[in-house]
């Protein structure tokens, strides 16, 4: 490979690109110190696990990562889900919760990691759309609620259906601390108008600094509100989660669910940046690379990781170019982790309560279902019903059932396929569908019947229905032709039934005839047995030249062939 080569895979890094990355990595440190401190307490690790989290990850990523922009770290749903699963298991905040945490964490990453090895990055095409948004809708409000604690003063426990938690708060309601409901609601009005004057103002950021100055200045923590307290500074140390088999076993469902859920939110956004700044993204080399920031992450106490939306865009709108500023934002929360923790003793839980408020809001996209109800219904109900899943059942069971909703509609679905009549439309010089196309030519002795579907053991006695309703609609047919251009395959249950439908027509004086019929579909049906006594009925030319073929002349304006592509004209 010569210099010029080289030069074209890995441009030279100039001091006009430090300059970028440099003040888009001090940006990203500025929103990240609080973020990660909020996201661990919403994961129920101590804050100073946020800030681990916010150090190797970073570093690791931005070597093995192949998106320039993604801003990998703590994130609100993946810390909701680790409280969500390791929860049920030990007290959070508790030193056994942290070691499931860890053992978590080390999990996720391997497999990540082992996804990206094997090249499964495309296992994230069979979670629709619609369930993903769906879910982090619902996600985005249990995370809200969930922080309703803090921002009141009380303890409502370790709930994350939203039932329960209403319920628990209208029974505590008694217990309000007013000083933190203060604090909580100023905060929220705070990072709203910092957001309405300039979205570049670090608001969270201030309004830590602004509240860790008045709780010690007015000495407000002698009140009764909960303040972080004791952050320990220092690197964090070294140390090697407990796998065993009881644990990976009793954590592996959660792992998974966080690792796909990961991997998906950090592909999503790390796509559409790399999608206007005209580079590619590779799925598998995503999953590697955050599966090894996971995998290191966990060694250095950091809770499990991946793509942060709002940072990333914040990364993107700054002028970052390069991963470099994630090296940078990691050195800035080292630097801070090292000289600093200390003056984060009073700050108001109720504040990192807003920020967590303030950041998952936008998450919650209802615009989305009225446009999938509005383009298909279909969609919409997938969407719905993943919502209310996630929000009452609980958010570790709204993307399976979400998924496992599709799957049951999407077979509900390919066993009533689409059976229409079909006419001749005189203008196009085609074939169309009468149901939407009245003007389509019909002829009182002849039934043209298009299936648009697959054939197969779940609908084939639905076809076999819907041909004998659109023939006691037209009794006096005596020729039925199936124009099959939209059956790409019949299993060996579908061929075998479709044959004794043919027969029972056969015995009743009526042809039945299959036009447009592709290979694989003649290949399976002639294993079947067709060729021995069905082969006449079947054809692979076109409806019109079939028509002519068999004598049918009553379609007069067949003699000049549809301009239309065939397979075009036969999904009209």
């Amino acid at each position: 490979m010569n210099k010029k080569q080289l030069h074209h895979l890995v441009p030279s890094y100039n001091k006009n690109l430090f300059r970028q990355d440099f003040i888009a990595g001090l940006t990203l440190f500025v929103m990240l110190i609080p973020q990660g401190m909020a996201y661990a307490m919403l994961a129920g690790v101590p804050p100073e696990m946020g800030l681990y989290a916010s150090t190797i990850p970073l570093i690791i990523y931005a070597i093995f990562g192949s998106s320039k922009h993604l801003s990998v770290g703590p994130v609100a749903v993946s810390s909701l889900l680790v409280f969500t699963g390791v929860s049920v298991f030990a007290e959070p905040g508790s030193a056994e919760y942290i070691s499931y945490v860890l053992i978590l964490a080390v999990m996720v990453g391997f497999i990540q990691l082992l996804l990206g090895l094997f090249r499964a990055g495309f296992i994230v095409k069979f979670i629709p759309h619609s369930v993903l948004s769906g879910y982090t809708s619902a996600v985005a409000i249990v995370i809200g609620i969930s922080q309703i604690e803090h921002i009141l003063g009380i303890n409502l426990g370790n709930y994350l259906q939203v039932q329960v938690i209403l319920l628990e708060l209208f029974n505590r309601l008694s217990d309000v601390h007013f000083t933190t409901v203060a604090i909580g609601l100023a905060s929220i009005l705070l990072l709203f108008i910092f957001k309405k004057i300039h979205p570049r103002i670090p608001g969270p950021l201030l309004i830590v600094l602004l509240s860790i100055g008045a709780v010690s200045v007015l000495g407000l923590e002698d009140t009764g509100i909960q303040i972080v307290g004791d952050v320990p500074g220092g690197f964090p140390s070294l140390v090697f989660p407990n796998l065993t088999l009881d644990n990976v076993q009793l954590l592996f469902p959660m792992a998974l669910t966080i690792a796909l859920i990961g991997f998906m939110e950090s592909l999503a956004i790390a796509k559409a940046v790399a999608s206007k700044e005209k580079y590619t993204v590779k799925p598998n080399k995503e999953l590697k690379a955050l599966g090894l920031a996971n995998i290191a992450g966990s060694f250095f106490q950091s809770f499990p990781v991946n793509g942060s939306f709002s940072r990333t865009a914040v990364n993107h709108e700054t002028g970052g170019a390069t991963q470099f500023t994630s090296v940078i934002t990691a050195c800035g929360v080292l630097v801070t982790l090292l000289f600093f923790t200390s003056y984060f003793y009073y700050l108001p839980n109720a504040v990192l309560a807003s920020i967590i408020i303030m950041a998952v809001y936008k998450l919650i996209d209802t615009k989305q279902m009225k446009y999938l109800f509005k383009v298909k219904p279909f969609e919409g109900w997938v969407w719905v019903f993943t919502f209310f899943v996630t929000l009452f059942v609980g958010i570790q069971w709204g993307i399976i059932l979400g998924a496992v909703f599709t799957l049951l509609l999407l077979v509900r679905r390919s066993a009533k396929p689409n059976v229409v009549e079909v006419g001749y439309l005189e203008e196009e010089q085609a074939f169309r569908a009468v149901n939407r196309f009245p003007g389509a030519k019909t002829v009182k002795n002849v039934l043209l019947i298009r299936i648009d579907s697959n054939i197969h053991f779940a609908n084939i006695n639905y076809l076999e229905e819907e041909i004998k309703s659109l023939h006691l609609e037209k009794p006096e047919a005596k020729w039925i032709m199936m124009e099959m251009s939209g059956v790409n395959d019949i299993d060996t249950v579908a061929a075998r039934s479709l044959e004794e439908i043919v027969e029972r027509f056969q015995r009743k004086g009526i042809s039945f005839w299959f036009a447009n019929v592709k290979g694989q579909v003649r290949d399976t049906i002639n294993k079947a047995g067709w060729e021995k006594h069905l082969e006449e009925q079947v054809s692979y030319l076109p409806l019109d030249q079939l028509l002519k073929e068999k004598g049918i002349n009553d379609f007069s304006k067949l003699a000049k062939s549809p301009k239309h592509d065939a397979y075009d004209d036969y999904m009209i």
